[in-house]
């Protein structure tokens, strides 16, 4: 039932694509924009180009949770109005959502979205010193425990609380454009938004598909690179490790918030890169929970699910970025 729009619009399509002339099956790359960043999909092995199926997806995502659409149903949800009927997308975004902010124990959070606002951690706005008890009156807004969906519609225990699944829509962007290829039974794919990256099988030459990371660690001049093989597996990051800020002791650092609490804090975990055999959103909600867990409490999770492995980039006590990974490079 809750992919009901996502059947319904892949047999729209097609029958649509049915009506074109056919062609000799060749591999395909499509580039291009989409959630305010950019895209790159190959797929090998087809005889049609699906741009225009993929383009009407993105507009189905984007109709749902975009918060940069004033007409979409999570800004029409955020700005009051309670009469929207949630769509497929919205409700298993949502539901994806509530799952793994309970594995993660709240520190993945799409309600943080004010109190980030509240202290000026736009990418263009002054850093702002809020009092504990502007910190108190914010948190009052805060927990995806305070959201339900009932008969199809957005209970929230304030009309203030404000939803943003920007955190998890790209990975969800992507699991979506995978489910639409395998329908198709497209084999071999690579699916890349904003650096969140889905793959399926192999490239061309029979060996995986291969993602190229910077090597913070490297002396050449603009960084070395380490080799990713990606095959049945997803892959996000948050954090960058290049935009810090130095503490007086010379130490790197980074602001984060603390959705539990509502504290900003000095995080010495710089960039949480995820690799998972599991939907794109997952791995991508897990970096940015990690982001905010900082690296012990990482750690700590990573013990309890050894399913997923990363790669942390962080500052020890002389200041220098280091590497922590459970993942196995390849040369």
């Amino acid at each position: 039932m809750k992919l009901k729009i996502i059947v319904a619009f892949l047999i729209i399509s097609s029958i649509l694509i049915a009506c074109k002339k056919e062609v000799q099956n060749r591999d395909y790359t499509l580039q291009g924009l989409v959630f305010g960043t950019t895209y790159k999909i190959t797929y090998l092995n087809s005889a049609i180009n699906y741009q225009d199926s993929l383009d009407s997806l993105f507009l189905l995502i984007n109709s749902a949770t975009s918060t940069y659409i004033s007409t979409s149903d999570i800004s029409k949800i955020n700005n009051g109005d309670t009469t929207i009927v949630v769509d497929a997308i919205f409700s298993e975004v949502f539901e994806k959502s509530k799952r793994i902010y309970k594995e993660t124990d709240g520190f993945f959070d799409p309600t943080v979205g004010n109190l980030v606002n509240a202290y000026g951690f736009g990418p263009e706005n002054e850093r702002n010193n809020l009092t504990e008890e502007e910190i108190k009156a914010q948190m009052l807004f805060v927990g995806l425990e305070k959201i339900s969906i009932s008969k199809g519609k957005v209970v929230k225990e304030d009309p203030k609380i404000y939803l943003d699944f920007n955190a998890i829509a790209k990975g969800f962007g992507i699991d979506l454009v995978a489910r639409f290829f395998d329908e198709k039974k497209i084999e071999n794919y690579l699916i890349e938004i904003g650096g969140e990256i889905r793959a399926k099988g192999t490239k061309k030459n029979q060996k995986p598909w291969l993602i190229r990371v910077v090597d913070p660690a490297s002396a050449k001049e603009n960084g070395g690179f380490k080799n990713i093989n990606l095959s049945n597996k997803s892959m996000a990051t948050s954090g960058n490790y290049r935009k810090f800020r130095i503490a007086d002791d010379g130490k790197k650092y980074v602001h984060t918030i603390n959705p539990k609490t509502g504290f900003a804090t000095e995080s010495n975990l710089l960039s949480a890169s995820v690799i998972a055999s599991k939907d794109c959103a997952d791995v991508d909600a897990y970096a940015t929970a990690f982001m905010a867990m900082g690296l012990e409490k990482t750690k700590e999770f990573l013990k309890k699910h050894p399913e997923i492995e990363v790669i942390l980039l962080f500052s020890n006590t002389e200041g220098r970025v280091e590497e922590y990974a459970t993942y196995t490079f390849h040369q």
